[in-house]
């Protein structure tokens, strides 16, 4: 989400970030147009979901929300973070024939959170 949204405290994150975001769509049209179209280029782009690198920034010893954590769950309409199985939908939908027309693009499996302006 930091490729889409100006997030603080993390600015070389959110850089390398936007940076595929970018990259994604490029490979995406320069493999297309030099190897056809069976080559196709997608990524996906997670929300907030808890692991070992965030989990101290999200969450208290108690499991309990950090400030920051709680500003994350106000701002995702979906109120949670994600699970890792919830991005296993979206993968197996990019790899599969059914998005065989579907190439440059970015999903954001995200609660929302992109989608949310907060106003």
């Amino acid at each position: 989400m930091a490729a889409q949204k100006p997030l603080t405290r993390v600015l070389g994150y959110a850089a390398a970030k936007s940076a595929i975001d970018n990259f994604t769509r490029w490979l995406a049209a320069e493999l297309a147009l030099k190897y056809g179209p069976h080559l196709r280029v997608n990524a996906i782009a997670p929300g907030f979901f808890i692991g070992e690198q965030n989990r101290a920034l999200l969450l208290n010893d108690d499991n309990s929300l950090t400030a920051r954590g709680q500003l994350i769950i106000d701002h995702t309409p979906l109120r949670r973070f994600g699970e890792p199985d919830e991005l296993v939908g979206a993968a197996v939908w990019l790899a599969s024939d059914a998005a065989r027309f579907v190439t440059g693009i970015v999903v954001p499996v995200d609660g929302g959170f992109s989608a949310f302006g907060g106003i």
